[in-house]
């Protein structure tokens, strides 16, 4: 058993966190690659390997042709050997001979070492993206390791994630070694790995957090119905009880608070209103806009301008009901997925006696004179600043009932035929028309334009509109009489293709998230919003006094080096490891030694003789240059030696003559 191999093998999967599946099939192409290198064989040719899980012993299999005489061993076998491994081999057939060699050659058992990192590193890479892919819309933990200008780096253990400028909150300072909960957002797959993209401020963090916090939530006693949040700041979330018995609100605030207070904390003492969702809309709208007390609702909604909410509100509850900067009408119209008019009680009061003579008020309540002067009388008081009493509001509440309800409702049923209306007129139309591009009925360049400005689109639109009636076209701005009549020409000649199996089509109604604010001493705040099951929007969030950059820098300008510095020999380190894992393997598998250094080359020393007069000849080691083409001789007419080189002679003379050094 190679006690080695396993534990270097052991080693990577425990590390590095892999299957020992995936190390396998990198340790049988690595084998491949070897063997290739090491027989010089074409890509062509068939080469499998195998390994045994227990002693690490490899086998090696090559394709090859069975033959009466071989000529290249590496591609060719006689008939006896083949029927080794398939009884039932001819002549000419292709069969899988085991063809595992002793040892490697160096370069390839190299060759092999580096096929079998780059497998190990891409199994990682895959391994980390499966893992990850599917935690997206779920809370981890990560400690922040950098910080820039543009996004934070948030360490996730084995891998990293980047928190996006965006996806941070306003307000939070991160630090270096902070342990943060973050929300993943998307997993995306690159050639370095997967890349992850993590949120503090997405509203489905609280929704992670209230699970985690709340075990009725987790076991699906409760059901969180909407969440609507500006991080950093305040949320709202609407629950619902799923059991009988159960107290939805009380569930996530826990005893003395303390389930809710554990998630404000993580938040950074953000403010979160729990409420109870109810069926009924006119509930759940008063509810939303806690902590204001709420008099009336009414519900209206249009076919084009969607779901609006009138509220009326006690005078004392206007500032309260709108927020600061309408944070919590804004609130209220996202969890709710209405529209949102918050009005004062008094000023209802005072539109609806300009509206007594409406068709749909009730005509009783003209001839209770009375009753309106006593309003107007009320009103006269609020106007000089005088105290209001609770009877006159019940008063005033009274008025706003009868008279406003009563247009809303009467709208509310014209708004209803319409909708009807217009879904028989959608149903008439097929559904390959709603397909079509404008372009298909050849419509003139300035007609053709002018719808495309109106957004109709495709042929469906038109045939929809012109079932509606002229009016939509002749509210075009340059679109006539005369236009209209050429347009019920072109369509009159035109025949839709037919197409079998049409459904019916269904109405995507989108609305946009937009706030109003009048100016004009009414204090109304409009809020427009979208549905809890459309696309979350980006969140319209208050200005915020900007701080100044260079303390935020200088702060965390040490701590930032520090980290990075650690996290560079924590990397280096696990690098190191992960590298002699591999190379413990690669020894084990492939009889791998480390490759001698080589010893740094000694110039030999040449001995030269020194004849000095009236000494003995002495030996001296000389090093340095080569000293071909010249030497040292004694030269009794000055006593002592001197150098001579040789150098070759002129084309002329081949031979070489001698020159003195000093003569040069």
């Amino acid at each position: 058993m190679k006690s080695q191999f396993l534990l270097a093998f052991n080693e990577i999967c425990e590390a590095r966190g892999l299957p020992k599946e995936d190390v396998f099939e990198a340790l049988k192409t690595a084998l491949v690659s070897a063997y290739r290198r090491d027989a010089n064989v074409s890509n062509t040719q068939m080469v499998t390997a195998d390994i045994d899980p227990r002693t690490g012993d490899p086998t090696i299999f090559a394709e090859k042709e069975v033959v009466d005489s071989i000529i290249d061993n590496r591609t060719e076998v006689l008939l006896a050997e083949a029927r080794r491994f398939d009884p039932d081999a001819e002549y000419g057939d292709l069969v899988m001979v085991d063809s595992t060699t002793a040892s490697f050659g160096r370069i390839a058992a190299q060759t092999a070492k580096q096929v079998l990192l780059q497998r190990v590193r891409e199994a990682e890479r895959e391994h980390l993206y499966e893992d990850f892919s599917g935690r997206e819309g779920e809370l981890v933990n990560g400690t922040v390791q950098s910080i820039s200008g543009q996004h934070i780096t948030i360490g996730l253990g084995r891998t990293e994630a980047i928190l996006p400028k965006s996806q941070q909150v306003n307000g939070e300072r991160y630090r270096a070694h902070d342990k943060i909960r973050v929300y993943v957002l998307e997993v995306r797959r690159t050639n370095r790995g997967p890349q992850i993209f993590v949120s503090r401020n997405h509203r489905n963090l609280l929704r992670r957090l209230l699970e985690l916090e709340v075990p009725e939530i987790y076991n699906g006693q409760v059901e969180i119905k909407s969440i609507a949040r500006e991080a950093g700041q305040r949320s709202k979330v609407a629950v619902q009880a799923l059991q009988p018995g159960v107290d939805p609100v009380g569930a996530c605030v826990g005893m003395r608070g303390v389930r809710i207070q554990s998630i404000v904390r993580e938040l950074n003492d953000e403010k979160i209103d729990v409420i109870e969702w109810d069926s009924d809309q006119r509930v759940f709208i008063a509810k939303a806009l806690s902590p204001a007390r709420v008099s009336r609702v009414f519900l209206e909604e249009h076919p084009d301008e969607g779901k609006t909410a009138v509220v009326i509100v006690p005078d004392d509850q206007l500032s309260l009901a709108i927020g600061r900067e309408g944070q919590n009408a804004r609130l209220a119209a996202k969890l709710t997925g209405w529209r949102i008019d918050i009005k004062s009680l008094t000023e209802a009061a005072g539109e609806s006696l300009n509206n007594l003579d409406h068709p749909a008020v009730d005509p009783t309540l003209l001839k209770d004179t009375a009753f309106i002067e006593q309003v107007t009388h009320i009103l006269e008081k609020k106007a000089a600043g005088r105290p209001i009493t609770s009877e006159d509001y019940r008063i005033l509440d009274r008025i706003v009932a009868n008279v406003e309800g009563g247009i809303i409702a009467s709208r509310s049923v014209a708004h209803m035929e319409e909708r009807k209306r217009r879904a028989a007129a959608r149903k008439d139309i097929p559904e390959i028309a709603w397909q079509l591009p404008l372009d298909d009925l050849d419509l003139p360049g300035r007609m053709h334009n002018l719808l495309l400005d109106n957004e109709i689109e495709t042929v469906g639109a038109v045939l929809f509109q012109l079932q509606l009636g002229d009016g939509t076209f002749l509210d075009f701005r340059g679109f006539g009489e005369k236009m209209l009549s050429d347009l019920k020409e072109i369509v009159a000649a035109y025949k839709l293709p037919v197409m079998e199996g049409d459904d019916e089509a269904v109405p995507v109604e989108v609305v946009d998230e937009t706030a109003v604010i009048d100016d004009t001493g009414t204090e109304e705040i409009l809020i427009e919003t979208e549905d809890e099951v459309v696309a979350e929007t980006a969140v319209v969030e208050p200005e915020i006094e900007p701080e100044p950059i260079v303390e935020a820098v200088d702060d965390t300008v040490d701590s930032e080096e520090a980290v990075v510095e650690d996290v560079l020999e924590e990397e280096q380190s696990e690098e190191k490891e992960f590298i002699d894992a591999i190379d413990d393997l690669s020894k084990s598998l492939f009889d791998i030694e480390p490759e001698p250094q080589k010893a740094a080359r000694k110039k030999p020393q040449k001995e030269v003789v020194i004849v000095r007069p009236g000494r003995e000849p002495e030996l001296e080691e000389k090093s340095g240059r080569s000293d071909k083409g010249r030497s040292l001789v004694y030269d009794e007419d000055l006593g002592e030696v001197i150098a001579k080189r040789k150098r070759k002679g002129s084309r002329k003379s081949r031979d070489w003559e001698n020159f003195d050094l000093e003569d040069i």
